[in-house]
């Protein structure tokens, strides 16, 4: 599990699909490290153009601020994804001799990447979802790095899995791979980790960021005209010191920024000891 930024400072969650844009913009907005945290929720790569250089520039704000600065890994950090959606296409086109040492150490770096990020004890961050197979914080300390990617497994489905409206329990996911949990799920598993709040990303939502099971869960999506064909807004989760949670939005037409605040009855969670 990553270590929690620290707590005194704010803390921006975003899901960063590549674009060195969506950085600057994220950092005028949310200012830069060490005056604020960041937790990125995976996806460096594959998604858009420029992955080298977007995941280089991500390990030299981490290198720059280990304790600032924290990346959780994503489902594109995975060989037999980035193979095929772009990564590996794009290092072998670009770094010619030298491009196999380059993917391989690249691959070894993803698989020892961390999956789950806590912060102040009440809001738990991930690329993916939940699992049945969670039933305590104390799973999450114990995962496994590197893992084998074709077990039915804890670690699989904090990549993969996705919430289903109107589902209930857990059913078999259309992507092929893990599940999608319903909203009882959520609140079951919330009340289980003694949470008040999952963030993940995974997921183009149209307004930047959509909540699911009473606002138990929230999917953060920080890229702007997805893929160049989306019309979705972008936004950051912020939490503030004492846990409270708002929302900053980029409305991509005209590059405005709103902040969105969750009113006092919904907020993620109350200021901890």
């Amino acid at each position: 599990m990553s270590k929690k930024p620290t707590s005194k400072l704010p803390t921006q969650v975003a899901e960063q699909t590549c674009s060195i844009e969506n950085f600057n913009r994220a950092y005028l907005q949310g200012g830069f490290p060490p005056d604020s945290n960041y937790m990125f929720l995976g996806d460096y790569v594959d998604r858009g153009a420029y992955s080298l250089e977007v995941i280089l520039l991500c390990l030299s704000f981490k290198a720059r601020y280990p304790n600032n600065f924290m990346m959780l890994r994503g489902n594109h950090e995975l060989a037999h994804i980035n193979d095929k959606y772009g990564f590996r296409e794009e290092i072998f086109t670009r770094k010619g001799e030298f491009a196999i040492p380059i993917y391989e150490e690249f691959t070894k770096m993803f698989d020892v990447m961390p999956l789950v990020g806590l912060i102040g004890g009440r809001i738990l961050c991930m690329h993916g979802g939940i699992s049945k197979q969670l039933k305590s914080l104390d799973d999450l300390r114990k995962l496994r790095s590197p893992f084998n990617l074709e077990d039915d497994c804890l670690e699989n489905d904090i990549l993969w899995s996705d919430p289903g409206k109107g589902s209930t329990g857990w059913q078999p996911n259309p992507r092929g791979a893990s599940v999608v949990f319903g909203e009882d799920a959520v609140i079951e598993c919330c009340k289980m980790l003694d949470i008040d709040l999952i963030v993940r990303g995974h997921q183009c939502v149209q307004d930047g960021y959509e909540f699911f099971a009473g606002k138990k869960l929230v999917t953060v999506f920080s890229a702007p005209h997805y893929l160049g064909t989306f019309t979705n807004n972008a936004a950051m989760c912020k939490v503030s010191a004492g846990l409270q949670v708002s929302f900053e939005v980029l409305i991509p037409e005209d590059l405005k920024v709103e902040e969105r605040k969750m009113g006092p009855e919904s907020t993620a969670a109350e200021m901890t000891q």
